[in-house]
């Protein structure tokens, strides 16, 4: 019988326990913390990038539920954790660089000069009121996606693979090149 899984050719054939175990043996540092996110739809998006770039764990804060079928079954490869309050998902962060993707703040500087650590939690607030105050107080940084065009923000399902993109393209992505010339 086929496998019919939207899963890569090493993948196919195995039970979902497999690929995660599979997975977790080369996850990247990354883990990314989903705030008050309404719309079920994003959620979805970012737990699915989040699988594609192999992300250790993925915190939603608040919201428990969600349809998870935007996530297109890659929730089933990843360790997804919920945390009821802020005060929770901040007692599993230990060591960690908080950065939160925010735009409405003047604290925030552009993604485009960022210099990601290995242990970097990225955080994602709701789509109307961004991350909550307390959060963003916790966090070490925050930056923005920079845009040209007329609308000042990208969709959070939008900029959560945006940035997941640039922490790990310099963290894992870079490491990988840099050890393959080295040899």
């Amino acid at each position: 019988m086929e496998d019919t899984r939207n899963l890569i050719d090493e993948y196919k054939g195995m039970t979902n326990e497999q690929v995660f175990a599979k997975l977790t043996n080369k996850r990247t540092p990354l883990e990314i913390a989903i705030e008050n996110v309404e719309h079920d739809f994003n959620i979805g998006s970012i737990v699915r990038t989040a699988n594609s770039f192999n992300v250790a764990k993925v915190h939603i804060i608040g919201k428990k539920k969600y349809n998870r079928r935007g996530a297109m079954c890659t929730d089933k490869y990843l360790e997804i954790i919920h945390h009821p309050t802020i005060k929770d998902f901040l007692r599993t962060q230990n060591g960690r660089e908080l950065i939160a993707i925010e735009n409405n703040t003047p604290r925030a500087k552009g993604l485009c000069s960022k210099l990601f650590k290995p242990n970097t939690t990225l955080i994602f607030g709701s789509e109307n009121n961004g991350i909550t105050t307390e959060l963003l107080a916790e966090a070490q940084d925050v930056r923005f996606i920079e845009s040209f065009g007329s609308t000042r923000s990208v969709n959070v399902g939008a900029a959560a693979a945006i940035a997941m993109y640039e922490c790990v393209r310099q963290t894992v992505l870079e490491t990988s090149i840099e050890k393959a010339t080295s040899k």
